[in-house]
């Protein structure tokens, strides 16, 4: 099975966090089962090139930094941010053609995105807009998890927030009663993903909350999801207290959190997940978002716990069928459009380029 099957190519992933890309670091990342450098290099421009020096396959992470160049400390072979390789110690010719490949990348929002696909493709105006990561109304703290699973399954995952109630009953969901009595308000089927609105009202505080508004008071609770393909999550909540009329649009004193998610392939059973929680109160106080971000951890940790658990299961019986409930329908619409792209893009790369496919194929 070729890798195009699993994954959409021509997309921006997230790569790293700027924060990962600090003092020069040379960062060593699989993505979408391709070794990728990244690096920010002395004149401040982000590079991502092949991690594979060409000359005997070495490691260019571990190579040395010069300025915005990288030198593999096999043999010495200097490459330049476009992977052109430009000195070969002991060599004055250097083949033109000897060099790695280059990825576009892109930072933005502490971001760096990149394009895994066809370059002439690498579209910038594609990037989704997230002002809450740069908007000083609103505080959080950036973070990674590693998972080993099919991003897909952590998809599915994020659009069901029926789980919330069994799943984390004691950190982000706040009692199994969630399950039972609350449903979706609206769902919305788009073209590139989905949006599910979900009220829970006149109930407790989720743990989670509670720690930091320390207040048991009944509350009423909206979380809106939005996925969008390939891997992309926000969910929006707001806190109430019960009856104050946020239904109707009273969002005076309200409590409000973004959560934003991101999920790049490392392999078909592999996972990046980058995310950050943000808060729109008490921006002074850095344990709220420090409260916050521990609370996340715990809650990612019991969903790592179920998901590799699927992973395993799958792993074992490629041919177990999932059967589908109520709940399933926003994840079962995403699934369906996602797959709609990597076909679209599997055709196309087999009519413009059949033999260059039948050898990626191979």
């Amino acid at each position: 099975m070729a890798k195009y099957d699993n994954f959409l190519m021509d997309c921006w992933y997230v790569a790293a966090w700027d924060h990962e890309l600090i003092d020069g670091k040379l960062l060593a990342r699989t993505i979408l089962e391709e070794p990728v450098l990244l690096y920010k290099g002395d004149s401040g421009k982000v590079v991502a090139l092949d991690n594979r020096c060409c000359h005997r396959g070495a490691k260019l992470s571990n190579g040395r930094r010069e300025g915005d160049c990288v030198r593999c400390m096999y043999h010495g072979l200097k490459f330049d941010a476009t992977g052109k390789c430009i000195q070969i110690p002991g060599q004055d010719n250097v083949p033109p053609k000897m060099g790695v490949k280059s990825y576009p990348v892109v930072e933005r929002d502490h971001l760096i995105w990149i394009w895994m696909g066809d370059v002439a493709k690498a579209d910038v105006a594609k990037i989704i807009d997230i002002p809450y990561l740069r908007d000083p109304a609103w505080r959080g703290m950036a973070d990674y998890m590693h998972y080993d699973a099919d991003y897909r399954l952590i998809v599915d995952n994020l659009s069901d927030f029926a789980h919330l109630a069994f799943v984390h009953t004691h950190t982000l969901g706040g009692s199994e009663e969630y399950a039972f009595k609350t449903k979706p308000v609206a769902v919305e089927r788009l073209e590139n993903g989905f949006r599910v609105e979900r009220w829970s009202m006149n109930s407790g505080p989720p743990p989670f909350h509670r720690k930091v508004v320390r207040n048991d008071a009944p509350l009423d609770r909206r979380n809106i999801g939005l996925m969008h393909v390939p891997g992309i999550f926000f969910l929006e909540t707001l806190f109430t207290l019960a009856g104050s009329g946020a239904e109707q649009g009273n969002l005076e004193g309200a409590r409000q959190y973004r959560n934003c998610q991101f999920f790049t392939p490392e392999t078909r059973s592999s996972t990046h997940f980058f995310w950050n929680y943000l808060h729109d109160y008490q921006l002074d106080d850095p344990t709220v978002a420090l409260s916050l971000h521990d609370s996340m951890v715990a809650g990612f940790l019991e969903d790592k716990f179920i998901i590799e658990g699927q992973q395993e299961v799958l792993d074992a019986d490629p041919d177990f069928k999932m059967h589908g409930i109520v709940s399933d329908a926003p994840l079962a619409h995403f699934r369906r459009v996602l797959q709609m792209r990597i076909d679209e893009e599997r055709a196309a790369r087999a009519t413009v380029h059949p033999a260059a496919q039948m050898a990626a194929a191979a």
